[in-house]
């Protein structure tokens, strides 16, 4: 029997005939990418943390710096407490090690109450800390996530081997205004972190201010007319740092 290609019965075959093929070679396409694309995420987590510590790197010599300068990983619980130490090559199929960790997704999935520092949701999330060596100094770099005015922010802050002076920082965002809270990720923004430091008492340990602000050590000037975004790298970086200084006072008491 001839198949009557004028029929409604042949265009909806055809049609779904044609969503299966098509959805499948995109699944395919996807599945086949997805390697490359992680290695590119890698590469890029490499890159943003050596420059927190001001190392210049690209994607084609990230992963030989990182091994280079990042001397280990160490996995830490909200209480401060290390639970996962690891050393030497990054393995990405490696869930323990604390390079993989992936803190946008934490952090989706335990957002803090609007205005807890303490971030009192966290007890089962591990959060990474990178011991770096350069130039004969020690510095440890935190990466740390929030939100912003339209989406989330994130950033890498360093601190020198005090464990309370900031040397570095590098902040970015997915959706910010341009000109505007898009500001946190330029030099002229992260460069006003360099040699301030965090306050001993929490939960206020930095403060970032409105332009003019600014009063002390522990504090920057905002982003004019980025306020909102501001606020959130205000916040994004006090929530953190009450759970990394819980680490660091016990690596300080444990030096003494």
């Amino acid at each position: 029997m001839a198949i009557n290609k004028n029929g409604t019965g042949y265009t909806f075959g055809f049609a779904i005939v044609m969503v299966v093929v098509v959805g499948a070679a995109l699944a395919t396409t996807a599945m086949s990418l997805k390697p490359l694309q992680q290695a590119n995420a890698a590469d890029k987590k490499m890159m943003d943390i050596l420059g927190a510590i001001k190392v210049d790197s690209q994607r084609d010599n990230a992963k030989q710096l990182f091994a280079e300068y990042v001397i280990s990983r160490t996995g830490i619980n909200s209480s401060g407490q290390q639970v996962v130490l690891k050393q030497g090559e990054v393995e990405a199929t490696d869930a323990d090690d604390p390079f993989n960790i992936d803190i946008k997704k934490d952090y989706r999935s335990h957002k803090p109450a609007k205005g807890d520092l303490s971030w009192s949701n966290a007890d089962d999330l591990t959060f990474p800390v990178f011991e770096c060596q350069k130039e004969g100094q020690t510095y440890y770099v935190v990466p740390m996530v929030g939100s912003g005015l339209w989406g989330p922010i994130w950033g890498y802050v360093a601190l020198e081997g005090d464990m309370q002076t900031i040397y570095g920082a590098k902040f970015d965002h997915k959706t910010e205004t341009p000109g505007l809270g898009a500001e946190i990720k330029e030099d002229f923004f992260t460069v006003k972190f360099e040699g301030k430091s965090l306050a001993d008492v929490g939960p206020t340990y930095f403060e970032v201010l409105k332009g003019g602000a600014v009063t002390d050590e522990h504090s920057v000037d905002g982003i004019t007319g980025g306020t909102i975004t501001s606020k959130g790298v205000d916040e994004m970086l006090n929530r953190t740092m009450g759970i990394y200084l819980k680490y660091f006072h016990n690596e300080q008491r444990a030096q003494k």
